[in-house]
């Protein structure tokens, strides 16, 4: 009677290594060092919340303790630790929670008691929790016993976050990462309870706890018990509607029509859905959550095509997905995506959930109507060149047109972003900078080779860029319209854009400027500096150098200048 009064993650709790579930890899590497006799002097697990790493590191403890440890498949008979340390009662396996004891004093206290063997067992073990919460102090002291523990010793170590425990540590244990749960295997598994429980829940609701457990079994089996306790009481079978209800999750065919009327840039109606999402009680970061991966699933379908053989997903909803991901293109599901995550981050500043969240879906609504980033960057490199070409073209328009007048010239795009443009004509006929431009687009240039394109950028006065150029980048295949390169690491930061802005300027076209793995030709400066030295050898080999060097036994030669 007292075991039914448990909740299921404890009444269901694995005693063997036979129950564990979803981890077969560490079960059998575990299994096969205690068969061998190769136990390690400790283990780290670690993993999230509720994949059981407290619950293997007390199966270790039975194992390692266990008087059927060289076969691990007969049950205990007689007398065994096996039930002592199932209780939690055995003297020799101590178990310590690091969050409640993180001090040095404590592990002092521990590694005193390390010195005594074992009063029945055949292995003393030290089983710490939460081992991450240990201070840095703590932690020092724990090394050299981690290191060399005395033969009866053995150390266990469990924790959610790996990273906060020193490399000095980690590197004394023998490490297993416990992963999350797969969605097949925790539906399995809890079919499995509920027909034990003889819970009536059907396929659809133990999957959507399956969902919403993300991997921990601990999680599944709790919300598998409020359901239970909710509806079964009642008499009622467990449904995917009432398993919503209960968690507070919407409808994912309601959460896809939101999606859709947000994708269709229909304000009224997506503000209508969300309010009617919410009368049903629904979270606001849990709709948020659901919102990603259905844009995920539309990405994906994307991709794909239509998703089959998933079971989260049924017919109808593939279908809506599939319809959604025609009309749709990469760059607005990106920004959907970082919109929503931005969302979510903003729930935590905004004590009205649900304002925060119309906020949101208003913005999403708009969003189609903004340019993507790779619109955004095309205009802003071509509204110059644009406006110099048309400014140059009406030259003489300009002269006509008295002071004071104003021209508002706009340029129109795609993209709908729109440059005005307003100046006294005086002032454009008089900047020379304006003067300097059109001149420039009158007469575009034609590169046709690495060696012009450097000529260029000296008659420009381009400084920056023919430094670079001559010093910092090797070439390793020139065309028209595209440059490969290599570089070293003085190449300024904006070289690649400058280059890019000023060829469009210079030439009238787009040049792509890709970087390659391949070394590439020497730079402009190294073939100088060969010739240079080519020059100087020649000259040091020369009968007119001898001959200075005979009449003048103490000059040297340092360097020839070739005169053109």
């Amino acid at each position: 009677m007292e075991n039914n009064r448990k909740g299921l993650s404890l009444k269901y709790r694995p005693q063997s290594f036979d129950e564990v579930i979803g981890q077969d890899v560490m079960v059998q590497i575990i299994k096969n060092a205690i068969k061998m006799d190769r136990i390690p002097n400790a283990y780290l697990l670690t993993g999230i919340r509720g994949v059981g790493k407290t619950t293997t590191a007390r199966i270790i403890a039975k194992a390692i303790n266990c008087k059927n440890s060289e076969t691990l498949e007969k049950k205990c008979e007689g007398f065994c630790h096996c039930e002592a340390i199932t209780n939690s009662n055995h003297i020799d396996v101590l178990e310590m929670d690091a969050a409640s004891k993180t001090g040095i004093d404590d592990i002092r206290e521990l590694i005193d008691s390390a010195k005594y063997y074992p009063t029945s067992a055949k292995y003393k073990v030290f089983i710490i929790d939460e081992v991450h919460m240990l201070s840095k102090q703590a932690f020092n002291g724990l090394l050299k016993t981690l290191e060399e523990p005395p033969p009866h010793l053995k150390f266990i170590l469990a924790t959610t976050e790996v990273k906060k425990i020193p490399l000095t540590i980690i590197s004394r244990c023998q490490r297993f990462d416990l992963r999350r749960i797969k969605l097949e295997e925790m539906i399995s598994f809890l079919k499995k309870i509920s027909d034990k429980e003889k819970a009536k829940i059907n396929e659809k609701a133990l999957m959507l706890i399956a969902k919403a457990s993300e991997g921990s079994v601990r999680d599944g089996l709790s919300i598998l018990d409020q359901a239970i306790s909710t509806f079964n009481v009642l008499g009622e079978e467990i449904t995917e509607i009432s398993v919503r209800t209960m968690l507070g999750i919407a409808d994912r065919s309601r959460i896809i029509d939101l999606v859709r009327f947000v994708i269709d840039g229909d304000k009224t109606k997506a503000l209508a859905d969300a309010q009617e999402i919410f009368d049903l009680g629904a979270d606001s970061k849990l709709v948020l959550q659901e919102m990603l991966e259905v844009i995920y699933l539309i990405s994906r379908s994307k991709s794909f095509g239509k998703i089959e053989n998933d079971l989260t997903v049924s017919e109808s909803e593939s279908d809506l997905i599939f319809k959604l991901s025609k009309d749709i293109d990469f760059s607005y599901i990106s920004m959907i995506w970082q919109f929503i995550l931005k969302g979510i981050e903003e729930l935590n500043f905004v004590p009205n959930h649900f304002l925060s969240f119309q906020m949101l879906i208003m913005r999403l609504v708009h969003l189609k109507d903004l340019p993507s980033p790779e619109q955004v960057i095309e205009e802003a490199l071509n509204s110059d060149t644009q406006l110099i070409a048309e400014s140059a073209e009406k030259k003489d328009d300009f002269n006509e047109i008295k002071p004071g007048t104003i021209i508002n010239k706009q340029i129109s795009a795609k993209t709908q972003i729109k440059s005005v443009i307003q100046e006294k004509a005086e002032d454009i006929d008089r900047n020379p900078k304006i003067l300097e431009k059109k001149q420039e687009v009158g007469k575009l240039e034609i590169i046709n080779s690495f060696e012009k394109l450097v000529q260029i950028t000296n008659d420009k006065k381009e400084i920056e860029l023919k430094f670079d150029l001559e010093r910092n980048v090797r070439v390793v295949k020139f065309e028209t319209g595209k440059i490969d390169i290599s570089f070293n690491e003085k190449l300024s930061k904006n070289f690649v854009r400058s280059l890019t802005e000023k060829l469009k300027l210079w030439t009238g076209e787009r040049w792509i400027i890709s970087l390659s793995k391949e070394t590439g030709k020497n730079t402009i400066f190294e073939n100088k500096e060969i010739h240079k030295k080519k020059l100087l050898q020649d000259a040091l080999e020369s009968e007119i150098y001898e001959k200075i060097k005979e009449s003048f036994p103490d000059a040297e030669l340092s360097e020839v200048e070739e005169i053109k």
